[in-house]
Order: C-alpha cells, then sequence, then structure tokens
C-alpha cells in the first residue's frame, strides 16, 4: 500500500525536488550557524545560553552575599575576624561586579549582541571572582586552631556548588570559578600533610571534576532543549505556510470551479440551440422526407451527421447537469414514481443496443415494491447511465443482469451486473472522478466523456442514497444504486388532515 508522502508525490511531481531544495538550505543554515557561533552550535542559541547564565546569576544577587557572610561568620570561629570581613567584601564586590555586567547584558539591544565579546566578559569577570573565592586560603595565615582546614575544605564545597549551578550554560565559566579555590585549598591541604588532609584534598579534586562533569551535561541538557523548541517552531511555521499556501490553493480552486461552471453552462445553451437544429435538418435528410437523395451515400452521410449531433447533444447536456450540480443548482422535481417502470422504459430504449452487440439482457425485477419519492428523471438518469455502461463495455455474447430490489435496510435499489473484463482495483477511483477513464475505455472504440458514473453518484447523493461500484479483474462489474428507506412511500408517515370541529350552539327558547 503506497504511504501518505509517496500519494502526494504523485500528486505533486516537484515536490521531491523541494523538498531537497529546503534540506539543502537548511543544511547549509545550520553549517553557517556553527560557524557564527561561540559556543560551536549555533548563533542563535548563544543568545539564549547567555540570557539563561544571566538570569540564574541575577536570581543570587542578594542570595550569594547572603551566604558569603553567614560562611565568613562561621570561619570566624577559627580565623580572625578582620580576615574573615575582608574576604567576605572581596567576594561581595566581585560578585556585584558580575551583577552589573548581567545589567548590561540584558539593556544591550538583540541585534547589535556579539557573543564572543559577551563571552569573553563574563569568563573574565568568572576568573575575578574565582581568585576572590580563593582568597580563603589565607586564612591558615591567622588562623587560631588546626580545624581551618576542615572550615576551608567545607567552603569551597559550597562555593563549587553554588557556582557550578549559577554557570551551568557557560560551561568555562564553571571552569574558571571553581579551579582557583581548589588549586589553592588543595594546595593547602597537601603542604599541611596528614592522612585526613590528603583525602580532603582528593576529595577536592574529585568535586571540582564533578561539579565541571554537571555543568557541562546541564548545558549540552539546555542546547537539546533549545533545538527541540527551534524544531518545533520551525514545524510550526512550515505548518502555517502550509495552510497558508493551502488555504489560497483551495480559494483559487473554487474559483476556477465556479467559473468553470459558468461558462460550461453559459457555452452549454449557447451551443444546444444549433446542435436541435443540426440534428433536426439531418432527421429530415436522412428520412427523405422532401424527396430521394440522387446520391446514395449522401442518405449515409445523414445518418452519421444525425448520430453525431445526439452524441455531441448528450455530451452537452450531461455536462451542463454536472456544472449544475457542482454549483448546487440541480433541483429535484420530486414525485411518487414505481422504480420498476422506470427500470423497464430503460430496459426497452436498450434493449437493441444489446442485441445489436450479442449481449443477452436479463432483468430481475421484484412484484409489489412501493412507490418511491424521487426525481423520474434524475433516477432514469441513473439507470441509463448504469445500463448502458454495462453495455458498452461487455463483449459479444456477454451477460448483464439488470434488477430492481428490496435493500437490506429497507430501501429500494438498482443493480447493472455484467460478465465483463471488470476495472482493475487502482482505477475505480479514476473511473467514478469527472471525466475519468479506465484503460479499458481508452482501448475501446465507444469512449465516452467520463462523465456517466460521476452524474450518477451526485444524483444518489442528493436523493441521500449511495452509490457502489464493485469490480474484479476478467470477473465483471456490478454497480449499485441504493435509495434509502425514507424515500420508500410506505416508510413514509401518512400525512393527516383534519377536520375544524364544529360547535353548535343551540338557542334557549323563551
Amino acid at each position: 500500500m503506497p504511504t501518505a508522502s509517496a500519494s502526494a508525490s504523485k500528486t505533486d511531481p516537484a515536490r521531491p525536488s523541494r523538498e531537497r531544495v529546503r534540506s539543502t538550505q537548511r543544511t547549509i543554515s545550520d553549517a553557517r550557524q556553527r560557524l557564527t557561533s561561540s559556543s560551536g552550535t549555533r548563533a542563535s542559541y548563544d543568545y539564549e545560553l547567555l540570557g539563561e547564565y544571566v538570569n540564574s546569576r541575577l536570581s543570587g544577587t542578594l542570595a550569594v552575599p547572603l551566604l558569603v557572610v553567614i560562611l565568613a561568620s562561621l570561619a570566624s570561629l577559627w580565623v580572625h575576624l578582620a580576615a574573615t570581613f575582608v574576604w567576605a567584601a572581596v567576594v561581595s564586590i566581585a560578585h556585584f561586579g558580575l551583577i552589573i555586567m548581567c545589567r548590561q547584558f540584558r539593556n544591550t539591544d538583540m541585534n547589535r549582541f556579539d557573543a564572543r565579546r559577551w563571552t569573553t566578559t563574563f569568563v573574565a569577570g568568572e576568573t575575578v571572582y574565582g581568585i576572590a573565592w580563593s582568597l580563603m586560603a589565607l586564612f591558615t595565615i591567622t588562623a587560631d586552631a588546626d580545624g581551618v582546614l576542615v572550615i576551608l575544605f567545607a567552603m569551597l564545597l559550597v562555593g563549587m556548588a553554588v557556582n557550578g549551578i549559577s554557570t551551568r550554560t557557560l560551561p568555562i565559566a564553571t571552569t574558571v570559578s571553581t579551579l582557583p579555590a581548589t588549586i589553592t585549598v588543595g594546595a593547602n591541604l597537601l603542604a599541611t600533610g596528614g592522612e585526613l588532609n590528603y583525602a580532603l584534598a582528593a576529595t577536592a579534586a574529585g568535586a571540582a571534576l564533578f561539579f565541571n562533569y554537571l555543568a557541562r551535561t546541564l548545558h549540552r541538557t539546555e542546547i537539546k532543549s533549545l533545538e527541540h523548541r527551534a524544531e518545533k517552531d520551525a514545524l510550526i511555521l512550515e505548518l502555517g505556510e502550509a495552510k497558508a499556501t493551502s488555504d489560497e490553493a483551495r480559494r483559487q480552486a473554487e474559483q476556477a470551479n465556479v467559473a468553470k461552471s459558468r461558462f460550461l453552462a453559459t457555452m452549454s445553451h449557447e451551443l444546444r440551440t444549433p446542435l436541435n437544429a443540426i440534428i433536426g435538418f439531418s432527421e429530415v435528410m436522412r428520412s427523405e422526407m422532401l424527396g430521394p437523395h440522387s446520391v446514395p451515400q449522401y442518405k449515409d452521410y445523414s445518418n452519421d451527421i444525425h448520430a453525431s449531433g445526439e452524441h455531441l447533444l448528450n455530451l452537452i447536456n450531461e455536462l451542463l447537469d454536472l456544472s449544475r450540480i457542482e454549483a448546487g443548482k440541480y433541483e429535484l422535481n420530486e414525485e411518487a414514481l414505481s422504480l420498476v417502470d422506470i427500470a423497464e422504459d430503460c430496459r426497452r430504449m436498450l434493449e437493441i443496443r444489446a442485441r445489436s452487440k450479442g449481449i443477452e439482457l436479463v432483468t430481475e425485477f421484484d412484484d409489489g415494491l412501493p412507490k418511491i419519492w424521487g426525481d423520474e428523471r434524475a433516477i432514469r438518469q441513473v439507470a441509463l447511465n448504469l445500463l448502458s455502461n454495462a453495455i458498452k463495455f461487455t463483449p459479444q455474447q456477454g451477460k448483464v443482469i439488470f434488477s430492481v430490489s428490496r435493500s437490506a435496510d429497507g430501501g429500494q435499489m438498482v443493480s447493472v451486473r455484467d460478465n465483463g473484463p471488470g476495472i482493475p482495483e487502482e482505477e475505480i477511483e479514476t473511473v467514478l472522478s469527472s471525466f475519468g477513464q479506465g484503460s479499458l475505455a481508452q482501448k475501446t472504440a465507444e469512449q465516452g466523456a467520463g462523465l456517466g458514473l460521476p452524474i450518477v453518484q451526485s444524483i444518489m447523493e442528493l436523493h441521500q442514497g449511495r452509490f457502489d461500484l464493485f469490480s474484479k479483474l476478467r470477473f465483471g462489474t456490478e454497480a449499485i444504486a441504493t435509495f434509502p428507506r425514507n424515500r420508500v412511500m410506505d416508510a413514509l408517515a401518512p400525512v393527516v388532515h383534519r377536520r375544524p370541529k364544529l360547535e353548535i350552539y343551540a338557542a334557549d327558547t323563551a
């Protein structure tokens, strides 16, 4: 079974080439974005990543200084108060320097955004901030107890965690903000010696690696999120463009259909008048009403003119009917009628044609069928179209079964079944479309305009009925036109005429 994309490619041959061009343009655009990006992803992502970094830093504008003050207060239990105060002041000043940079970034026009310059600026600020944190290693100079190394280790871990989370969308900032403190505190632990200090130094190095790894993982996750969002936005844009294109195509198709219907209606009326005259005069000439022809071939020519005129008039009538149906101006003149009587009339009209081809025409009409409510001319056209199609495509010595019966749901149906060559399954949709013809119709000499079955289908829809076409190659074809139960007269509710009540008032006698 062909997929939707395959069927779409068949209906629009230029679609694959457009998709290849669009894919090539997308690839070139992605390569250009990566070349101009400072992060190696896309230039459009740089602003988003730096914006997330700025938001993280600004969210800790007051929280980080408060944390620094708390850490300095705890360290003052072992370190001289002046040293912790100086350290807290230096870290806070470096922190507020970053806050100023972040506010400047927010005030920068996006159209004038320079990713490399801002990345360099933030990395420089984070480096200064990391050096400020590393100054806590100087606490050992003024320490009053040996436990100061444990406090430094704890402060280092807290600083790593805070900076790692705040700079997750700018991994290089995580490195430069945590590396100076890790080096100075680790060097102090190694210089002091002892198993505990060695273990703390190793733990500090492992923590630094972990928080840098965590920052880079969060950075990749953020990039994936941006990519998914960009894909979603691109899909939404493509859907919007496709909808706009579809709406425009539908509007143009509707305008073209209206123009076609008007043209067909106008031309049909203009052509039928001279055609009737041609048919009438050719009838006079072939019947030799005004005298015999001096040349016998003139009579043959008159027959050809008459047959061609009738064929062209039938074609014009079909075009007019189809245009009126498509324009919604086909009105039904409904009345109570017998489907069997109509089918019998159609059989008599086409029996001679079937006999001339040596086709056996079998009728199977149910007795006692009630009348139905419908348009006699339209239903007659349905029966004639189905029966003439079967006779047309059934080979000589073939058989056509023409039946009228009740349907399973209580309605009535007209069925025409033949033992002709059948229609390939993939061509059924084609023969049901306007002007559509199967491969058999294109090979046979009795070609039509491809309007018979579409008109039948449209007329049945106007009668709230159903038209089904079943066919199998080399096993024949069956066409069934089914009228619904609510059009059968015995299923209709009777119309009750109520007589007005007469109230008789007797006058009182005195």
